[in-house]
């Protein structure tokens, strides 16, 4: 069932992803993405995410600062802490390297009946669900 799952989930990616315009590496899609989907997140979530050293992990960050897709912000309750925001085209970078491109997505949806849409959707909604 694993195996079989994981070569669903690979064939839908590689025939629905986004097409890649900017060049980035997938520690760096990793990061961003983690600062997405969590509340708070600081360089050293990110070192312990990726299991490299906090200087490293630091250097990750200023990159993406630099390219202006991250910022940081002292955390109000404790300005010792530096929490990772995403940027306006931080979300948009992230977006285009981790989602499905909604045409394509549309277009293979509509191929199937109203119920079989329902019941990929509630099958997505559940695993992400437990996968939290």
């Amino acid at each position: 069932m694993i195996q079989d799952m994981n070569n669903y989930f690979t064939t839908i990616y590689y025939h629905l992803h986004t097409t890649h315009e900017d060049v980035i590496s997938h520690q760096s899609v990793r990061i961003l993405q983690m600062i997405q989907k969590e509340d708070e997140v600081t360089v050293r979530d990110i070192a312990g995410l990726l299991n490299i050293s906090q200087n490293t992990a630091s250097e990750h960050i200023k990159k993406l600062e630099r390219n202006g897709w991250v910022k940081k912000e002292r955390a109000v309750d404790d300005q010792r802490k530096v929490m990772l925001h995403l940027t306006a085209e931080g979300l948009v970078i992230v977006k285009k390297n981790t989602e499905l491109d909604a045409h394509k997505l549309q277009h293979a949806l509509h191929q199937l009946l109203e119920e079989e849409r329902q019941t990929i959707l509630q099958a997505f909604r559940l695993l992400s669900e437990v996968s939290k």
